[in-house]
């Protein structure tokens, strides 16, 4: 069975499957490994430090994979603000074709993109974030449900009423996003109306995620219970693993609701990407995750899990179709 959707005819990907965005995971070696596979891989434009190291990235993309790949810019509160300008001039200077936008109001980007034709994937937590995003000129919505790693949003609306809502009210396409990692899902999303499923934390336990073997061995080991919400009081909700430094964050937010500054210095980018690319520490920073994390039990090559997710999705949609043709 080839699984024809609308997300795989629009961006040209044999499989219904994207690699989100992920601060300090999303680099050339995942995207290229997962557009080698027959998905949609993601460089994530603010793990680079400025956008000539953006437009250096995507240059050795393009020198590992001949296949669609896109970029990730993210819309999200951070330390210094970033040069999101040079950064679409550099995707549009390029030629990339696809990009993932996500968080606060994307209109201005979303504008400049079209305008250059390219393909816009915008994420959201809520519906009614999506079609404003549909109104501004999308070309696709992620729908990302509460169990995702990373920013859900304030409105804790999973997956399961979240996607049939988008699939009742959405005029362009939409794919299911948080919480994805297995081929059951894509189907379940299929059948809910959505067109694929978009992978963040189930891409991290792969063998050419570009982080250490020790973050990989935590999401394999741990389950849907392995992950708690930091920055609630500041509305800037975020999913993370759980550990000691997430646990004192939270502490010390509860006493100081609202205030960043007491919380700030264990939360340091740095300290997130020590943990990925050097130490391999997994209880010192706080980091993001999701809770498919239940659903993760090894870390295979980009490959095998595509084609994994892929088959798992076809047996589901031949058992449904077993199903209607006895009644």
């Amino acid at each position: 069975m080839v699984l024809k959707t609308a997300l795989t005819e629009a961006v040209g990907i044999q499989y219904p499957i994207i690699q989100g965005g992920m601060h300090y995971v999303g680099y050339a070696e995942l995207a290229a490994a997962v557009s080698n596979a027959g998905g949609l891989g993601i460089i994530t434009a603010l793990t680079q430090p400025n956008p000539a190291a953006l437009k250096a990235e995507i240059q050795k993309c393009k020198k590992m994979t001949a296949k669609p790949f896109g970029v990730n810019i993210t819309l999200l509160p951070v330390g210094a603000k970033p040069d999101f300008e040079g950064i679409v001039r550099v995707v549009i200077e390029e030629g990339i074709k696809v990009v993932e936008t996500a968080g606060r109001n994307p209109g201005q980007i979303i504008k400049k993109l079209k305008e250059n034709g390219i393909y816009v994937i915008h994420k959201c937590v809520s519906v009614r974030h999506a079609l404003t995003a549909e109104r501004m000129g999308a070309d696709m919505i992620s729908m990302d449900g509460f169990e995702c790693g990373g920013h859900p949003g304030e409105e804790d609306v999973g997956n399961w009423v979240l996607l049939a809502k988008a699939g009742k009210v959405l005029k362009i396409p939409f794919v299911a996003s948080g919480g994805c990692g297995t081929g059951a899902q894509l189907a379940a999303a299929i059948a809910m109306g959505g067109c694929g499923i978009n992978c963040g934390t189930r891409f991290m336990a792969t063998k050419e995620a570009p982080i250490h073997d020790n973050i990989k061995k935590a999401l394999i080991e741990g389950d849907e219970r392995s992950t708690t919400l930091v920055l609630r009081t500041l509305r800037n909700t975020e999913r993370v693993y759980k550990n000691e430094t997430a646990l004192k964050v939270k502490s010390i937010e509860e006493k100081n609701p609202g205030q960043i500054e007491p919380i700030y210095p264990y939360l340091r980018g740095e300290n997130y990407r020590k943990s990925f690319q050097e130490t391999g520490d997994v209880k010192s920073s706080v980091w993001s995750c999701g809770q498919v994390m239940g659903l993760i039990d090894d870390a295979p090559t980009c490959a095998v899990l595509c084609k994994r997710i892929a088959d798992e999705a076809e047996v589901a949609i031949r058992r449904t179709q077993a199903a209607l043709s006895k009644l």
